[in-house]
């Protein structure tokens, strides 16, 4: 081929497409810094919305974690696939933009979704936490394939950049969870953090697509109608989260609590925690105890020690303070020490539940198993083992080495009363009982007929101690209580444990235990 033939050609040939500039030094980190960390504050706080309709369990959190890292993987691919066939610096600003109006949507959704989805069934479970998280992180995800995409200017330095802007990505997840987890949750009720995050997303997509129409000169046909569609697609995501029904009056660290008036009786409270019933108070008469598991507790204070003598006692969870409310009513003098993880329930004790601490109603705010361990050996007459996350006792709480904690800081006499809540087959109830009987030399339980008989679930109290159990009292008291209620012990008691596995600190499946098979 002649060398005119070869120019010919060449100049007839398609002039290779001029790749997209890359974004400023600056901008390109912060970008990818920044959607990182609005994934992992998306999913702390998915935690904090499904949990007043599904609870705070572990299957729970497993299914945030896994749908978050469902959506980064997704997101992710989709977002290297759009980075391949189309202009990135056309397609980062509107990420942003709609995965702030996704997060503020998240709201109303979940909300509106949780109320038909109450409850804890698995498919349930996952449902709520895919509205929760799945397309805003996805969204949020395509923006480091975009970004990158964009750097990749010179192929050697590939390494370079991909190895740098993801380490800023994990950097910014990092940096996203602890913010959340110590200071935004601990500040801030979760609407708000939901909508400050939208706000920030949405805000922030909005500069830079009119920083890179400014750099480009040049606007994109209908790009007007785009960014109007977007606006009022965020204006309707606000109005919804305005209107959609809010499960807490109070959101503190730990739960959405609610109080609400009895309608039979005005001086009666009831605490809701996390969509829970968790507590009733009777403002007027600490002595009133409404539920069956609390009269339980108060038969056995009664008979702990005789009539009117003071008791020191230790209480693991203080909810809404009946028992602690109870024992200073009953006994004048006792000593009692609450241990309550969230700080935030306590102050709403003292505002709406007529909670008065002092010098012999102490509440001590950190984790129970922390703070019992600093407890003086031989040091407490009655402890009160009434912690929980949502339906289920704390791991950590339920274990064998819990229980020798527990019987080192109980004098010799003293008593150990722990409250459980299992349904059938009871799997979980039966282990505790081994658990704590692998430390206690005496150990009984009270619970009603048909929980017993595994007809339906209910609250179990495990009553505990080193020396002999006053069974024969509590068996003559039980009767007059207004809700059936069984006591076993010995041969029955063991016939109902049967073989099972004691909970240890290496080994303590709770919440798969509790669930139902």
């Amino acid at each position: 081929m002649s060398s005119t033939s070869s120019d010919v050609l060449a100049e007839s040939a398609p002039a290779a497409p001029t790749p997209p500039r890359a974004l400023p030094n600056g901008l390109a980190p912060f970008l990818v810094f920044l959607s990182s960390g609005a994934v992992l504050v998306l999913e702390t706080v998915s935690l904090r919305l499904v949990g007043p309709y599904v609870g705070v369990t572990l299957q729970v959190t497993s299914s945030v974690i896994g749908m978050a890292l469902g959506a980064i993987a997704y997101g992710a691919w989709m977002g290297g696939w759009l980075a391949d066939r189309r202009d990135p610096r056309t397609l980062l600003a509107p990420a942003l933009v709609l995965a702030g109006i996704a997060t503020a949507v998240t709201l109303p959704v979940v909300r509106y979704a949780g109320e038909a989805l109450r409850g804890g069934a698995a498919g349930a479970v996952l449902l709520l936490t895919a509205l929760a998280v799945l397309l805003p992180a996805a969204l949020l995800a395509g923006v480091t394939p975009l970004v990158v995409k964009l750097q990749l200017a010179d192929l050697r330095r590939t390494g370079q950049v991909v190895g740098r802007l993801s380490g800023i990505g994990t950097l910014g997840g990092i940096t996203a969870t602890l913010v959340t987890g110590f200071v935004l949750v601990a500040a801030l009720p979760s609407t708000a953090i939901v909508l400050g995050l939208a706000a920030v997303l949405g805000v922030t997509g909005l500069v830079l697509g009119a920083y890179l129409r400014r750099r480009a000169r040049a606007g994109l046909p209908g790009r007007g109608r785009t960014r109007a569609a977007l606006a009022v697609l965020g204006l309707a995501g606000a109005g919804l989260s305005a209107v959609a029904p809010n499960p807490c009056d109070v959101e503190t660290a730990y739960h959405c609590a609610r109080v609400e008036v009895d309608e039979q009786w005005t001086q009666g409270r009831y605490l809701y925690l996390n969509s829970a019933q968790h507590s009733y108070v009777d403002l007027a008469d600490p002595t009133h105890l409404k539920y069956a598991y609390t009269q339980w507790i108060g038969l056995v204070a009664d008979l702990a020690a005789p009539a009117g003598r003071p008791l020191d006692a230790l209480h693991l969870g203080g909810g809404g303070f009946t028992i602690p409310r109870y024992v200073a009513a009953t006994r004048p003098g006792s000593d009692n020490l609450v241990f309550e993880i969230d700080g935030g329930l306590v102050d709403l004790d003292r505002r709406e539940l007529g909670v008065r601490t002092g010098p012999r109603l102490r509440a001590r705010v950190g984790d129970a198993r922390i703070l019992l361990g600093a407890e003086p050996t031989d040091s407490r007459d009655l402890i009160v083992g009434d912690a929980f996350g949502h339906l289920v006792v704390p791991w950590h709480l339920a274990t064998r080495e819990m229980a020798a904690e527990v019987r080192r800081v109980l004098r010799p006499g003293g008593i150990y009363v722990q409250n459980v809540i299992d349904l059938p087959p009871d799997r979980f109830i039966r282990a505790e009982l081994a658990t704590v009987a692998a430390e206690f030399r005496h150990v009984a339980l009270i619970a009603p007929p048909g929980a017993i008989a595994g007809q339906h679930g209910a609250n179990f109290l495990i009553v505990a101690a080193d020396t002999p159990l006053p069974l024969a009292r509590i068996q003559a008291q039980l009767p007059l209580l207004p809700e059936p209620a069984m006591l076993l012990h010995g041969d029955e008691l063991a016939g109902f444990v049967g073989d099972t596995l004691v909970l240890t600190d290496d080994y303590a499946p709770v919440d798969q235990l509790l669930a139902t098979a």
